[in-house]
């Protein structure tokens, strides 16, 4: 694998086809400060116009995932409405770029994910996580309710375990989190790399035509009312028929060979 040189505040790693961004705050639990939102807006805007790239991993250094908002920033403007409004506007993009990339991302999470830290997780496509990790929306303990946390978390799980982290503030276990639909896999953390390296394999080999096109259709739809959300369904699948990689991939079904993919 090779590494390439960035703003220290996000460390990116290549290992050809995969990216892996790893927050690098550790000292302060990767919180999201207003550089560390520029930093990963930045690597986020490189990799979406790179088709080279085919998956993305969101690590994190250090014990933590990510501890949410930089407290001490946020209370050093605590009474500059205009600063705080660009503060979660950006965040709020930067958040929605993950959703909006054509490559799946995959978030590794190994310990702490709380208040915006645990928004980040949320908005990635796919959640692994430690039997270390924790999740949380804290911020009713210091008189900030997690108004925008909530609103990828509460796209994740039900309204009533939503509520449960944003009215007791209390952190869940990662076992946890999994029964409630917030993450994808939990393993013990010396398997963890493994665990996402296995989903990343598979993400690998499919085409990146058909997976690009299929992420932009189910976030599109996802939150609209049925016959919308179907129209938008009919006329992906109609277009995904037309790509080359779906002739492909049935003549290789039918054949009973293995797909040469054209967009890999």
């Amino acid at each position: 694998m090779s590494t390439v040189a960035t703003d220290p505040h996000v460390r990116t790693g290549r290992d050809g086809a995969l990216v892996t961004l790893t927050l690098n705050r550790p000292e302060r639990f990767n919180a999201l400060s207003t550089e560390m939102i520029a930093a990963i807006e930045s690597e986020l805007d490189v990799i979406a116009g790179d088709t080279s790239i085919r998956a993305v991993v969101v690590a994190a250094a250090g014990r933590g995932f990510c501890s949410g908002h930089d407290l001490r920033e946020m209370r050093a403007h605590a009474e500059d409405k205009a600063w705080q409004r660009r503060l979660f506007d950006d965040c709020s993009r930067m958040m929605m770029r993950f959703t909006e990339l054509p490559q799946p991302v995959i978030a590794r999470v190994q310990g702490i994910a709380t208040a915006a830290g645990c928004q980040l997780a949320s908005m990635c496509d796919l959640v692994i996580a430690a039997d270390t990790a924790r999740f949380a929306l804290p911020g009713v303990n210091i008189g900030v309710f997690c108004s925008t946390p909530v609103v990828g978390v509460g796209r994740s799980i039900g309204r009533k375990r939503a509520m449960e982290l944003l009215l007791t503030g209390q952190p869940v276990d990662a076992q946890t989190a999994l029964s409630w639909g917030l993450v994808n896999r939990v393993v013990p953390i010396d398997q963890l790399d493994d665990e996402v390296r296995w989903f990343t394999d598979i993400i690998l080999a499919r085409s990146a035509a058909t997976v690009a096109l299929g992420k932009r259709a189910f976030y599109d739809q996802v939150e609209r009312p049925l016959e919308p959300a179907y129209a938008i369904a009919s006329e992906t699948m109609a277009c995904n028929m037309l790509l080359a990689d779906a002739a492909e991939g049935i003549d290789a079904f039918l054949e009973k060979r293995p797909a040469r993919w054209r967009h890999r």
